[in-house]
């Protein structure tokens, strides 16, 4: 009897970790996000506008006078790349959806930086050029694996959720790459800019001791400016 109580358990504990590992679903055809909080339902983050005054609009991108994905992103910056992000906050009709999606423009040798989606994982297919791309998984045994692949137009490679990852342009040409993310909000922590540019930031003795070097080395690298290629 107690077996199977726990087995019952288990089942239970296993199905609501499936259940929430990722967006919710949502219960109605569209919760379309808006900032007034008046005559408004709270949902996913976000206060929803009655679904009776929804748009066309709504679910579109971009507004009015601004540039669509056509347009290649500003890449003249020290990574040499841009990420344009169409998230909820871009689209308000993604609100509940679980879905965004994000274009990356790459110059010549262009890197968009080891970081995280904390709430997505990601789909990538390279449009133009080539590009160097990996991840490596967590540090459980065997731990911090790498996996790497070179892609070139037409080729597709998936990031788990939560894993740091990583694309770079290894020729002197530029690359062109579009993303699909599993949440209306993945969110993004660029690993240097995080651990090495935070307000206030982390105790020089902590990344010492983390990162087993001298303490003027962290020191110098708190003093750098560190650049964030998301907008």
């Amino acid at each position: 009897m107690g077996n199977h109580f726990l087995a019952t358990i288990a089942l239970v504990a296993l199905a609501s970790s499936f259940a929430y590992a990722s967006d919710p679903s949502p219960l109605q055809d569209f919760c379309v996000a808006i900032n007034d909080p008046n005559d408004a339902v709270f949902v996913n983050g976000k206060f929803c506008k009655d679904p009776k005054l929804a748009t066309a609009d709504d679910f579109f991108f971009p507004p009015p006078n601004m540039p669509g994905l056509n347009i290649p992103g500003n890449t003249s910056n020290p990574l040499g790349s841009l990420v344009t992000q169409v998230n909820v906050e871009k689209i308000p009709g993604l609100n509940t959806l679980g879905i965004s999606l994000a274009r990356i423009d790459f110059g010549s040798y262009g890197l968009n930086p080891p970081h995280t989606h904390p709430r997505a994982t990601e789909i990538l297919v390279v449009l133009e050029g080539t590009l160097y791309v990996g991840f490596v998984t967590s540090n459980l045994n065997p731990g911090n694996r790498l996996f790497t692949k070179v892609l070139h137009a037409g080729d597709v490679f998936v990031f788990p959720e939560g894993l740091i990852h990583f694309q770079f342009n290894p020729e002197n040409t530029n690359a062109i790459a579009f993303a699909g993310l599993s949440s209306q909000n993945p969110g993004v922590i660029t690993i240097a800019n995080a651990v090495f540019g935070s307000t206030p930031p982390i105790s020089v003795d902590v990344l010492t001791k983390a990162f087993q070097v001298d303490n003027n080395v962290v020191e110098n690298l708190q003093k750098q400016f560190w650049w964030d290629n998301n907008k």
